[in-house]
């Protein structure tokens, strides 16, 4: 593989990118969800025993601990943290500099506080994905803040080859679960043809695309098996275009999901990890931009790596053709396709495999590891060589065990597997399991809404004869309204209302709560359904009766003519989901004591932290009070990465060598060739004269070229000598 400079900067910028959006979604929906007056307020999470930080940070690890410190209530510490975290990455996102190890670790260390804090509105796969992801970041940035230099590392390939290992564990567990989940729908290939109608929020692209044919839909179906099963083992292919190719068929599956669904941070997210399938070569090609490399390969072996490629692809191309009987009908201009193996089979395809996958994985690493000792041991220089090979042993342990203790959620997918592994690595798992190092991952697993997509609909009345329908903002509901695009933000509270239409009201205990915040006029928690609140039927005076059913929808067909329906869906009724109750009802009394739900009321009144953080906290959420979430998220971002653009191009138009990430792309091996071929025409130039003068190109960067020079310079002169030598 090529130098990855390139695809790691790219990564740490993204990360910041990522992060920002997080913090910013979460930090508008607090107040409703976790405040004093929300749904779960979360100083319920954190009971005060008088017992020391330490150990109550060890119990719970999460920074919430330290708001009474500041004179702050854990409301106002969140909003805190939060904002926090959006300045400090959006910070990382404009200045590299501070894209470094003890950033990161700090974001990783905010969200992982407001995780744990989160109950069931943060449970969810992308947010562990982050967490994981947040704190491989902190191996893979570099020490920027302790010494200015942003030279390569050896070991960097190694760090960095563990997101492709996160990588490669999110996309096979996915498609696997959905087989072992013996789902019927993902066993008949008909998946799709619920899927975009009955998942979470769906964009517009989503009505569109359930118009598609069956054929076509059971066609992308095996697309999405052949992307999430066999395509990652691609990921640690030692053909540099194998892997290439893999990078770009994750990438279109990532796509196409983003266009047709709202899955908030999380498929940006995944293509970030792909950035780790690139390297130096494939983004100078991207960027248009000629890189000189001298290519020793002779044409024979250039000729079996083209064989071998074309070996894999066939294979792959017969294998999907077996294993779901594609067949083409030319009488309908369609493709058939069944899948062609059974349960039992593909069980003994996975027990077969999953070990194998293991060893991959392990001889992957030592690869990358033994590549780096070697890179350390050719620096020139007693001191450089001995600070070298002590970061490499520290992050290659690293490495190594953060790929050890990743292996036991990795063989949840198969139970001999992880029956096998030793008992001290689950030992280890167990250890770092309240931190949310590693996780299990498998998306999609069964697909719901065969029968209809079923949606909870709330009703107010002030007289309980006269009802009105309690529209949200971005889940489903009025059949008339186009579904929204809002992506990077997720809306908690209608994620988990789609969870619980899925099950009766006693699995989702929050709904009672929200029963009982709208009864009471919370204005918190009517922002969490609607953010201009005046759009809330009940804004002026509280409904004193509520109610809730449950309906199944489904998206309209275009018309027997071709045009298109005026509404986007048709529903009809299914059963009652929450009986009629007021303030004082017995039946929401005794939901509300079952599930401790009026802890708040007994407790004596909050009060407001008067300290001037808290006078800076509250006087932020007021600017933003009433701000589309999603609209202010694509604002920031928009600017972010307007910024960074245009001072990309300002600095490649300055300094030709730099990227448009605004660092220098010259590799210490291309920094070295120049070195001794500028040598080779001027032998009387000596090499610390040569480096001054390419310091002097660029004043900005000068005091850092001087603290790289000796590192560079040995570098280059060993190289020379042995070109001299050769």
């Amino acid at each position: 593989m090529g130098e990855i400079v390139l695809p790691r900067r790219m990564f740490l910028w993204c990360m910041s990118l990522i992060y920002l959006a997080a913090f910013v979604s979460l930090y508008v929906q607090i107040p409703g969800l976790y405040g004093n007056e929300g749904l779960l307020p979360a100083r319920w999470q954190l009971r005060y025993s008088g017992k020391a930080l330490g150990e109550q940070l060890l119990s719970s690890p999460t920074l919430l601990w330290l708001g009474p410190r500041l004179g702050l209530d854990t409301h106002t510490a969140m909003e805190l943290l939060c904002l926090a975290g959006a300045a400090l990455s959006l910070a990382a996102a404009l200045v590299e500099p501070l894209r470094d190890s003890v950033v990161f670790f700090c974001l990783w260390a905010l969200y992982l506080s407001m995780y744990q804090v989160g109950q069931v509105f943060l449970y969810f796969q992308w947010d562990n994905l982050l967490l994981e992801t947040g704190f491989l970041c902190v191996l893979v940035a570099p020490l920027t803040l302790f010494r200015r230099s942003q030279q390569v590392r050896e070991h960097d390939r190694v760090t960095f080859w563990l997101i492709r290992w996160l990588l490669f564990r999110l996309m096979f567990a996915s498609g696997v679960v959905k087989l072992t989940s013996r789902c019927p729908t993902w066993w008949g290939l008909t998946a799709l043809t619920y899927h975009y109608e009955t998942q979470c929020i769906p964009t517009p692209l989503a009505w569109f695309a359930h118009q598609l044919p069956v054929w076509w839909q059971k066609l992308s179906v095996v697309g999405a098996f052949v992307i999430e099963i066999p395509v990652p083992l691609l990921f640690f292919s030692p053909l540099r275009r194998l892997r290439l190719g893999s990078f770009y068929l994750q990438l279109l599956l990532q796509v196409l999901i983003i266009l047709s669904g709202n899955y908030n941070f999380f498929n940006l997210l995944t293509i970030v990890l792909c950035l780790s399938l690139l390297d130096d070569e494939h983004i100078h090609f991207w960027l248009r931009k000629a890189e000189k490399t001298n290519n020793h390969d002779s044409k024979l072996w250039s000729w079996l790596c083209y064989l071998l490629e074309l070996a894999v692809w066939s294979l792959l191309i017969f294998g999907t053709v077996v294993c779901f009987d594609l067949q083409l009908d030319t009488t309908a201009f369609a493709i058939t396709s069944r899948t062609a193996f059974t349960y039992h089979q593909f069980n003994h395809f996975l027990k077969a495999v999953t070990i194998p996958c293991v060893w991959i994985g392990v001889l992957s690493l030592t690869w990358e590891v033994v590549t780096a000792m070697f890179r350390c041991a050719c620096v020139s220089g007693f001191l450089k060589r001995f600070c070298g090979s002590v970061q490499w042993t520290v992050f290659a342990a690293a490495a190594a065990a953060m790929f050890t203790v990743s292996l036991v959620p990795f063989t949840y997918i198969e139970y001999d597997s992880n029956a096998r592994l030793w008992p001290g690595v689950r030992r280890a798992y167990e250890l770092v399991d309240r931190y949310q190092l590693v996780n299990s991952y498998g998306l999609f697993r069964r697909m719901t809404g065969v029968g209809g997509r079923p949606e909870v609909v709330i009703e107010g009345s002030y007289d309980g004869v006269s009802w009105t329908e309690i529209e949200f903002t971005y889940k489903p509901g009025n059949l008339s309204a186009a579904p929204p695009v809002l992506s990077p933000h997720q809306p908690r509270l209608d994620w988990q209302m789609w969870f619980a239409a899925l099950g009766p009201q006693t699995q989702a205990p929050w709904f009672t709560s929200l029963i009982y915040k709208l009864l009471q006029g919370k204005t918190d928690v009517m922002e969490l359904i609607q953010t201009d609140v005046s759009r809330y039927p009940f804004h002026q005076q509280p409904p004193t009766y509520l109610r809730a059913h449950r309906y199944r929808y489904w998206f309209t067909k275009l018309k027997a003519d071709g045009s298109y329906p005026q509404r986007w869906w048709r529903r009809i009724y299914d059963e009652e989901f929450y009986p009629t109750v007021h303030l004082g009802n017995t039946f929401l009394e005794s939901m509300l004591n079952q599930y401790g739900l009026k802890i708040n009321d007994k407790s004596p009144p909050r009060r407001v932290s008067n300290t001037i953080v808290g006078q800076v906290v509250r006087w932020v959420r007021s600017q933003v009070r009433g701000v589309p979430p999603h609209t202010l998220i694509w604002t920031i971002l928009a600017c972010t990465a307007t910024f960074c653009l245009l001072r990309g191009l300002r600095n490649s138009k300055s300094h030709p060598e730099r990227s448009p990430l605004g660092q220098k792309t010259v590799t210490v091996s291309d920094q070295t060739k120049k070195t001794t071929e500028d040598s080779s025409d001027h032998p009387g130039k000596s090499e610390e004269r040569q480096a001054e003068e390419e310091d002097g190109e660029d004043s900005d960067d000068e005091e850092e070229e001087r603290e790289d020079k000796d590192t560079v310079g040995d570098e280059e002169e060993c190289e020379a000598t042995s070109n001299r030598g050769r």
